[in-house]
């Protein structure tokens, strides 16, 4: 009856916004078994930012602990942090950091220090965060690879890591924890 409803009277490009057939595909990616993929924080412009927070999943996340299906929380800003807490505390989610390096520029290493700070190193994954021009997939790469370059490289100067810890955690994250999450080789 919902999807009924919600085709004869939606227009065209309209987003899927009935709460029924939204529960009805959020549980069927979630027994398919494959990670689901949901985007938190700033996304389509115009989106309210109030809603995006990742926190607002929390009893979702809690309600699909155990059913073998991994969340993938992407981009997250500004709610980069919220995400992270999210990835630490519970075993099947992972926070993407992509969008928020790319939406902060100049200050992308303290952000990314700053999901580091809250999720184990093994639950954050990169992206480039970004969508439509090709380049910016290239932009998105530097500015990742130049953060992190900035958040281990101060850790191994100060004495706090050795370069070997720090190259394995930034294959870990530029690589390895999506190649685990995603079932590549």
């Amino acid at each position: 009856g919902a999807a009924g409803r919600w085709m004869a009277a939606r227009g065209a490009g309209d987003r899927l916004t009935d709460p029924v057939l939204l529960r009805h595909l959020l549980w069927i990616a979630v027994a398919s078994g494959l990670p689901l993929q949901l985007h938190a924080g700033l996304g389509a412009p115009g989106a309210r930012v109030d809603r995006t927070d990742p926190v607002l999943l929390t009893d979702f996340v809690r309600a699909t602990a155990g059913l073998g299906t991994d969340l993938v929380l992407l981009h997250g800003y500004p709610y980069h942090r919220h995400a992270a807490h999210l990835a630490g505390v519970f075993p099947h989610v992972y926070a993407d950091c992509g969008a928020a390096l790319v939406r902060t520029g100049a200050r992308a290493a303290t952000v990314l220090a700053e999901v580091l700070e809250l999720a184990p190193f093994g639950k954050i994954l990169f992206s480039s965060g970004a969508r439509g021009l090709p380049e910016l997939h290239v932009v998105g790469a530097h500015l990742f690879r130049e953060a992190l370059a900035r958040v281990l490289g101060g850790w191994v100067s100060e004495g706090a890591w050795s370069l070997d810890d720090a190259r394995r955690v930034a294959t870990m994250i530029a690589s390895g924890n999506a190649a685990r999450v995603y079932g590549l080789s």
